[in-house]
């Protein structure tokens, strides 16, 4: 079963990050956002990357520490999202 979700999500951070060339198929959802071996992301992408979070999803990230966590790959943002949606949605 192909989880939407993160199909989403790398739409969406093709969109918002203006990686044009690039297909969701492309991207491995386990692989580092913000390293060489992945999309290779900088803070500037960090900080899109919330504002998306924000704008779509209805979810403020503060904490430093929690944005590492919840930017490190696209299967970890869905987890995050996922965390923070209230049961009945």
């Amino acid at each position: 079963m192909p989880d939407n979700l993160k199909e989403d999500l790398k739409k969406q951070v093709i969109a918002q990050l203006n990686l044009e060339g690039l297909s969701p198929e492309e991207i491995d959802e386990d692989k580092p956002l913000f390293h060489e071996s992945g999309l290779g992301l900088d803070s500037i992408d960090a900080l899109e990357l919330i504002v998306m979070f924000e704008q779509h999803y209805g979810i403020e990230v503060l904490e430093p520490q929690e944005s590492k966590k919840a930017f490190r790959s696209i299967s970890s943002m869905a987890d995050y999202i996922r965390g923070k949606r209230s049961p009945d949605k």
